[in-house]
């Protein structure tokens, strides 16, 4: 039942790569993500991916400029002008024991359905015949609002437990309930995560976060035990609060769901901001956001994240956990020396989302209050104050030349014309700089009887 539902236009491109390959004498699919997607009226996310009859070596002989991407798994790259598509031939198991799975090519599009993992995913489009091929009923499953997998749910899991991570993104993406036998083998397999690679568990982690409303795959991972499996530190925030009040994780799929879909990284800062909260683990003696900085760090670096991610979000986890009461001018400009290696849009955008939060809360609306002080950020940045070393009108050459030796006093003589630049950015002038740095050396001098300058 797939009358008047959404269908994907595809493409001018697409629709001469599929017209091409049939003129060959080879039937041709669009398959995947953007059938499922136009089916539930969303907006795209997915590449056009093509199944065929062709053999790998037939589609290289009907277009000239082609891509081998995966010969043995059976798909060549077809380059028209601007895009690159995906063909695959058609294929079925033979035997199936997790990702090395085999399989040989199939002469249908039906028997190349019948792998997907779930219904949603094994519909099939022909933009040339406007024609619709869903043998197991997934178009039916979306407009009821159902996941279940394709056959045996059971076998499709042991097929690849990564599955079950697809199945909770699925799930929080499309608002779509799990089938009770789906849901009941997803939960009876969840133990064999932990033998996932980190970084297929990352990239599902990545694609949640991208997702419009994360908070709902979120959730699913708790309530499916998935969470304590892969997330032991996001687990220990679910601590039942009895008193009204909201949970660090539930609080953090709130702020995680506020933050929009183009910044995944400050939705993970979000996400991982409740994991310093006391726990009676290593750690205990740190203030709550050492904690929770330090414990982002570790889980990031669990799944491989890369380092500048890893410290990326780390230190927003550390700086969103203060107050944004940052001050103005040299407490401002201070606060933006401590902050230079991060991304203070990012850390805003947090702060803006527990303002939101808090309003939703009940509480008096401080989100106005936030967004001055950003201005108040922006402003000061238009200046071009002075933050770091690099940017004094003075530099280490400089101090050599004034006749300093070089030395570990170097770094301290320009750490205290950093910080009289801090408090007044108009001291900033070679010549002013040369003078104090000559008081400063000389005062330290005749404290400690010595001195590094020439006599």
């Amino acid at each position: 039942m797939t009358e008047g539902r959404e269908r994907p236009a595809a493409p001018d491109s697409v629709r001469w790569v599929i017209r091409k390959l049939e003129q060959a004498g080879f039937e041709t699919w669009a398959v995947g993500g953007v059938v499922r997607d136009a089916l539930a009226g969303r907006r795209a996310d997915a590449d056009w991916d093509l199944a065929t009859r062709a053999r790998p070596e037939q589609v290289r002989g009907v277009f000239r400029r082609v891509v081998p991407i995966g010969l043995e798994h059976g798909t060549v790259g077809v380059l028209t002008r601007g895009e690159m598509y995906e063909v695959t031939t058609f294929r079925r198991d033979v035997e199936t024991f997790g990702r090395r799975a085999t399989v040989e090519f199939a002469d249908n599009i039906d028997e190349d359905l019948a792998r997907r993992d779930f219904t949603i995913n094994a519909i099939a489009w022909h933009p040339l015949r406007r024609e619709m091929r869903d043998p197991f009923g997934g178009a039916d499953d979306l407009a009821a609002g159902i996941l279940r997998t394709v056959g045996d749910a059971g076998t499709r899991f042991a097929e690849d437990f990564l599955r079950i991570l697809r199945a909770l993104r699925f799930a929080g993406r499309f608002a779509l309930a799990l089938e009770p036998e789906t849901w009941s083998a997803l939960c009876e397999h969840r133990q064999h995560l932990a033998d996932l690679s980190p970084e297929r568990v990352r990239e599902e982690l990545t694609k949640t976060l991208r997702s419009a409303h994360p908070s709902r795959a979120l959730s699913l991972y708790a309530a499916s035990g998935v969470l304590p499996i892969l997330y032991p530190e996001l687990a220990r925030c679910l601590n039942g609060r009895g008193d009204g009040r909201l949970d660090s994780w539930s609080a953090a799929l709130q702020m995680v769901d506020i933050v929009s879909r183009r910044y995944p990284l400050a939705r993970l800062a979000c996400l991982l901001g409740g994991i310093g909260v006391p726990s009676g683990d290593v750690g205990e003696e740190l203030p709550p956001e050492e904690r929770a900085g330090m414990r982002a760090a570790e889980l990031m670096e669990r799944l491989r994240y890369s380092r500048a991610d890893t410290e990326g979000v780390s230190a927003l986890v550390r700086a969103a956990a203060a107050s944004p009461e940052i001050g103005a001018g040299p407490a401002l400009r201070r606060w933006l020396h401590q902050t230079r290696q991060m991304d203070r849009r990012h850390l805003f955008r947090i702060w803006i989302a527990r303002a939101r939060l808090d309003t939703v809360l009940g509480a008096r609306n401080p989100e106005p209050a936030v967004l001055s002080r950003w201005r108040a950020v922006r402003a000061e940045l238009a200046t071009h104050p002075p933050l770091t070393l690099a940017d004094l009108a003075l530099s280490g050459r400089d101090l050599i030349e004034m006749g300093m030796r070089p030395g570990p006093g170097f770094g301290a003589v320009l750490a205290h014309l950093l910080d009289l630049v801090l408090d007044d950015p108009a001291l900033n002038r070679g010549p002013i700089l040369a003078f104090r740095a000559r008081l400063y050396v000389d005062a330290r001098a005749r404290a400690s009887r010595t001195s590094e300058w020439p006599s």
